[in-house]
């Protein structure tokens, strides 16, 4: 229960967050073009700690309209 807890909170305190890197990824898909999926793979990559890292991940499926599984 605990970590489930730890875990809420997590994502409570890192929503902002989250999605404003999103919408800063998000940002570079026009400038990019078809180079931007692999530089946003590797800009997800180097998010820390993974957690988080997913958590941009689906808020960029999610202003993407696209599927998270």
């Amino acid at each position: 229960m605990c970590q489930t807890q730890s875990r809420a909170a997590f994502h409570q305190a890192r929503q902002a967050d989250a999605e404003r890197d999103a919408r800063r990824l998000l940002a570079q898909r026009d400038a990019l073009g078809v180079r931007w999926l692999n530089w946003v793979a590797g800009e997800l990559y180097r998010l820390t700690p993974p957690p988080y890292a997913s958590m941009v991940r689906r808020e960029l499926a999610r202003l993407t309209g696209g599927h998270d599984e």
